[in-house]
């Protein structure tokens, strides 16, 4: 369970984050929730779709890994076989949080349970990542992980807002695949939404000028041509089901 807590230059001085634990904690990870900023970088290897949040029913868009829940086909041996790392990823075990000032301020905050913490005594031999120097200033890793929670915390409402144009227009709908891999095994991928290009093509010139005013044109046809790399994942999966 998580334990998040503010970060204090104090409290946090003698911690060090093991970078590669971050990356192994996502083997158990089939898709995180991304962001319009990343798509260009996501959309070189990685699905990118829509998924509805069963509490709230909302939609987010996510980048997918495998076909079935703890399955990450791009994680061998507790490394990535990637060439982009999604924000959501990168940030751990960071997160923000509300100011106790204001709700419209946040706060960094770090998950004091996160396996990938360790301090700068440890005998460890890993790849690890001070987050504040001598002096007590932010290290430029620390200062790279606040650009990162920004470009989050500000893609979250604009990306919300693609969404939300993209359904009123009726342009999301669910993805219909059925995969027969090559041991024989099959799987359905459900729960998983992409872009209705038949309405797509079928809207009227206002309706694609306001996509074009809002520039979410290019996402739109990001999001279709990434969907080409569930090709990708199924050769993935069956070189994993063949032992290689």
């Amino acid at each position: 369970m998580s334990n998040l807590i503010a970060l204090n230059q104090q409290a946090h001085q003698a911690i060090r984050i093991n970078t590669q634990t971050v990356e192994a904690q996502a083997s158990q990870l089939n898709m995180v929730p991304v962001v319009l900023s990343e798509f260009l970088k996501l959309a070189v290897q990685f699905p990118i779709g829509f998924t509805k949040n069963k509490d709230t029913g909302r939609f987010v868009c996510v980048a997918l890994f495998g076909f079935q829940e703890s399955e990450n086909l791009f994680v061998k041996n507790q490394h990535w076989d990637a060439l982009y790392l999604p924000l959501q990823i990168r940030r751990q075990p960071f997160f923000l949080g509300n100011s106790e000032q204001s709700d419209d301020q946040f706060v960094v905050c770090i998950d004091s349970s996160h396996k990938s913490i360790e301090q700068k005594n440890s005998d460890a031999v890993s790849e690890t990542e001070a987050i504040f120097d001598r002096e007590g200033n932010a290290t430029p890793y620390l200062e790279n992980v606040k650009a990162i929670l920004a470009e989050l915390l500000n893609g979250e409402a604009t990306t919300q807002v693609f969404i939300k144009t993209l359904a009123e227009l009726k342009l999301l709908q669910p993805m219909q695949l059925e995969i027969t891999f090559a041991n024989g095994e099959s799987t359905r991928v459900e729960g998983i939404y992409t872009i209705n290009e038949v309405r797509l093509q079928n809207l009227s010139n206002d309706e694609i000028a306001g996509l074009h005013q809002q520039n979410y044109l290019a996402p739109i046809y990001t999001m279709i041509a990434s969907i080409g790399h569930i090709y990708g994942l199924v050769d993935r999966k069956n070189k994993r089901s063949a032992g290689e």
